[in-house]
């Protein structure tokens, strides 16, 4: 009985002595793989960014005077010890390796991983904060010191995180910057021929306006009057409540600009009326009423912090970024260089011109919900693109990232970009009810006398097909796009936080000239 009992003890003593044994290996493996998964040996291993491990060799994150290197772990997940860490390492983990064996590395945009609008879902704020205790450290700027005072006191309130102004910490990108801009780009009108006189206008036909003293030239379009039904029915997929009624409106002719104002005439602008602020920002943004203002035309925008550019290009890619009351100062500067009326377009005009005489979702056919994304059907089938793609930039062909104009195909009237690349402004102040206020038959209306937002027409570069149809419409967000802009007060001249904002010009009719 003795010897059985020995025996069963023995063997209790062999099972917990290779359980206590296989724990330890168990535990000492899982250690090894959650410690060794986090080095940058690992993470520069499996990540297949072609120019991930070479830009964070070049970032102040790596290449600094004081030899500190941060590692891919630091920024990347939350600080040690946390909860959030092991959460977010495991989320991240299994996403990179079921990514690095199943995906297409050829086919994904790296380009668009560089955004603000990526980054910010894969850098976490606690770590930042967890190396950089001190925000005022000796030697720091003025502007940054105004900077970190800004985010101390509202980085709860907007959401601000480190990155939304040290985006290249991390990864060293050489078109990033938010220092301000010391120099006129060269294509501002500083090189080729220069025009001696703008373009006469003798009949209602499409244009090349030529601005005197410049190098710029660009295609205006004649667009005829008419009557249509401005905004969606009911039945339109994806339509708005602030699309509602439809109401019947007359448009009477005026010239249109066949693309968006690009950076070569936008700099053109610039290098002739760049200021240091003449203008009171405070008499412009508490001046509710257009009419009111006082402007110098040839005052014109103060240097930005950063490249508006965003290191996408210049040249014929649309001008983005600028404020509404930048985009009328430009629309000024022009009327007194050309001696023509230039202006923005009422919403009116805008959705007239854009729809070129169909009463169609787009100018051309297509269902917005074939288009789209959006919906449980897009989570199986893939939306349709070969129609679209011909007339629109937006998201799926993007690249998320404005493009010229010569990337598509024109609307009816000759227009090109209409719809996607970048939002354009108009001259009305935006109101949800703008619909059920215009009386039915209204002939060249205008918004309402005043407000708080513009309305922004045709959808900009990131967005969805439903986003880009002919009625939509959106406000501008005049203090969210400029959460991070760390002067004070802040830019009446340029946006921080959105960069597919633009606008294009129209022309009045001369007197005299017989429009159709």
């Amino acid at each position: 009985m003795n010897a059985k009992r020995r025996g069963r003890r023995r063997k209790l003593l062999i099972a917990a002595s290779l359980g206590i044994i296989i724990g330890v290996m168990a535990t000492v493996s899982v250690n090894y793989v959650w410690v060794n998964s986090s080095k940058d040996s690992s993470c520069t291993y499996c990540h297949a960014h072609p120019h991930a491990e070479k830009s964070w060799k070049l970032s102040s994150h790596y290449n600094n005077r004081s030899g500190v290197k941060t590692s891919c772990a630091d920024c990347h997940l939350p600080p040690k010890g946390s909860f959030d860490h092991a959460y977010h390492k495991m989320r991240l983990g299994v996403h990179d390796v079921w990514s690095n064996i199943f995906k297409d590395t050829d086919k994904i945009d790296w380009e668009s991983k560089k955004e603000l609008e990526y980054a910010s879902r894969i850098v976490f704020n606690s770590s930042c904060l967890e190396c950089h205790v001190q925000l005022f450290p000796e030697g720091i700027s003025d502007d940054g010191i105004t900077a970190h005072l800004y985010y101390e006191e509202n980085h709860d309130k907007l959401d601000l995180q480190c990155i939304s102004c040290h985006l290249d910490v991390g990864h060293y990108n050489p078109d990033y910057t938010h220092a301000r801009l010391q120099v006129v780009p060269a294509s501002a009108g500083q090189s080729g021929v220069r025009y001696e006189s703008s373009a006469e206008i003798t009949s209602f036909t499409a244009f090349t306006e030529t601005v005197p003293g410049t190098g710029v030239a660009f295609e205006m379009k004649a667009i005829p009057g008419g009557t249509f039904l401005m905004g969606s029915p009911d039945r339109e997929k994806f339509s708005c409540g602030d699309e509602h009624p439809q109401k019947s409106v007359t448009v009477s002719p005026f010239f249109m600009a066949e693309a968006e104002v690009t950076w070569d005439e936008y700099w053109t602008f610039y290098a002739e009326t760049m200021s240091e602020g003449r203008v009171s920002p405070e008499s412009v943004m508490a001046n509710n009423s257009r009419d009111d203002l006082e402007v110098d035309a040839i005052s014109g925008p103060t240097p930005p912090f950063g490249n508006p550019e965003q290191g996408w290009g210049g040249g014929s890619r649309p001008a983005i970024t600028m404020t509404h009351y930048a985009a009328e100062i430009y629309c000024k500067w022009l009327s007194m260089k050309t001696g023509k009326n230039y202006r923005l377009p009422t919403e009116a005009e805008w959705e007239y011109a854009a729809r070129g005489g169909t009463d169609t979702p787009y100018f051309f056919e297509g269902n917005p919900r074939r288009f789209s994304d959006n919906g449980f059907l897009r989570s199986v089938f893939k939306a349709d693109t070969a129609v679209i793609n011909r007339y629109v930039i937006y998201s799926k062909n993007s690249r998320n990232r404005t493009h010229e104009p010569s990337r598509v195909q024109a609307s009816p009237f000759g227009l090109k970009n209409m719809l996607g690349n970048v939002l354009e402004y108009t001259a009305d102040y935006y109101a949800e009810d703008a619909f059920d206020r215009l009386p039915d038959g209204a002939v060249d209306p205008k918004g309402p006398q005043s407000g708080e937002a513009y309305v922004v027409r045709g959808g900009m570069y990131s967005d969805d097909a439903a986003e880009v149809r002919s009625a939509s419409r959106r406000a501008t967000e005049h203090e969210r796009w400029l959460r991070t802009d760390p002067q004070q007060p802040k830019s009446i001249w340029w946006y921080s936080d959105i960069k597919g904002i633009g606008f294009r010009v129209v022309c009045d009719v001369p007197e005299g000239v017989l429009a159709q």
